[in-house]
């Protein structure tokens, strides 16, 4: 049986829910009328504030006036900025960064002399073969120091000379995204560190906000102003389209690609998209062909794979373009000597580079080496049409 204060307490309890259910349902009703005041559409003016919460807002935003406390947030959340949405990625596998090789760089001023033992490397006596100055890079597996000087051994049996300490090349550690499912919109790298601005073309002053090179961010908007194309990165927040590589998600297979995995190649952008089975499973940045060793437009296949290879080559009459490029990793020739392959040499993604060949960064070039076989497709395109097409621009390519 209950008590007296009991059975007020119960009361008390009914009444307050009764009372939270009423004005639940007032508030999901949307603006109310005084009474006697005519029916009919509502102007921001009739509104009032404690009728449709900004949470309402949120929820039941077509019953409610976009003048109302949540109206502006209502307005992002219709383009996905409101609590924003992180891209749906995956974490690489660690052992993809794993480099079986270290590097060095040789002069570029005179001849690096090769010598067969290291007393004779620490000489300087008895070479027994040379490498020509240029844009030379070797791999080692062994440095020891002789007398305070670095012997380096560069192949069984072949050893130079170096400075005072054992040193290497210190290799890129930018990585691009692996994604469980396709991204709902644009996305893509910031190119160089950069302050944000509040509208489009605004060069006067900034948000303060500063983002950095490689940064990944999500474009929500596209706009132009003064002859410029503009991305919106968050709330009043935008760069010029030049200083991001955006990649737009394209599941639609292109035409002439004739199977259900095919790797997508933006020279324009200077972007690598990899599409399996309908999704966009990875994207990154590259290195294409600067003018004149341009990347070719078209479709390909991957004819073989190499888990490392040495490039080298000249173009100029007087060879002073010169590189010697040793144990190349993670490499797939796509088109000629055109291959996409690692590039341990530079830190330049975003931006042409090479002679023709696809480079990408130590830990993407193993992703895509891993997942590409011998007869994967490999289309390559250029949205801008800058890129030339006839056959009489190309040569066989290079690194």
């Amino acid at each position: 049986m209950k008590t007296p204060f009991e059975g007020r307490l119960h009361r008390l309890i009914v009444l307050l829910a009764c009372l939270a259910g009423a004005l639940f349902a007032l508030a999901a009703a949307g603006p109310a009328h005084a009474a006697g005041a005519p029916s009919g559409p509502t102007t921001p003016g009739d509104q009032a504030d404690y009728v449709c919460t900004t949470r309402t807002q949120l929820r039941f935003g077509a019953r409610c006036s976009g003048s109302g406390p949540g109206g502006a947030l209502a307005a992002l959340a219709k383009q996905g900025m409101i609590t924003t949405t992180p891209l749906p990625v995956k974490s690489l596998d660690p052992s993809l960064s794993y480099l079986p090789f270290t590097y060095i760089r040789l002069s570029s001023e005179h001849s690096t002399a090769l010598y067969g033992s290291p007393r004779d490397a620490r000489e300087e006596k008895h070479p027994i073969n040379s490498i020509d100055p240029g844009y030379d890079f070797v791999s080692y597996s062994e440095c020891q120091i002789i007398d305070k000087k670095a012997v380096y051994m560069i192949a069984p049996g072949v050893y130079m000379p170096g400075g005072s300490d054992c040193g290497r090349v210190a290799t890129s550690d930018f990585q691009g995204l692996a994604f469980y499912r396709t991204p709902d919109r644009p996305f893509g790298w910031v190119l160089g560190g950069v302050y944000t601005v509040p509208t489009p073309g605004e060069t006067q002053k900034h948000t303060g906000h500063w983002v950095n090179r490689y940064q990944v961010v999500q474009i929500y908007d596209t706009a132009q102003a003064g002859g410029t194309d503009w991305y919106e990165i968050a709330p009043d927040e935008w760069l010029e389209a030049r200083l991001v590589a955006k990649v737009t998600p394209d599941t639609t297979r292109p035409d002439g690609v004739e199977a259900d995995r095919w790797i997508s190649i933006n020279l324009f952008e200077q972007t690598l998209a990899v599409y399996d089975q309908g999704q966009l499973v990875f994207a990154t940045l590259v290195s294409s062909g600067l003018p004149g060793w341009w990347t070719r437009p078209g479709n390909f296949q991957v004819y073989s794979k190499l888990e490392r290879d040495d490039m080298t080559g000249a173009f100029a009459a007087n060879r002073s373009d010169y590189y010697y490029l040793q144990d190349v990793p993670w490499v797939l020739y796509f088109d000629q000597a055109r291959a996409m392959h690692g590039a341990y040499w530079h830190n330049g993604f975003g931006y042409p580079r090479s002679h023709g060949c696809v480079n990408l960064s130590p830990t993407d070039a193993h992703w895509l080496y891993d997942w590409a076989s011998e007869g994967t497709w490999v289309h390559v395109w250029d949205p801008s049409g800058r890129t030339p097409t006839e056959a009489k621009d190309y040569g066989s390519g290079g690194a």
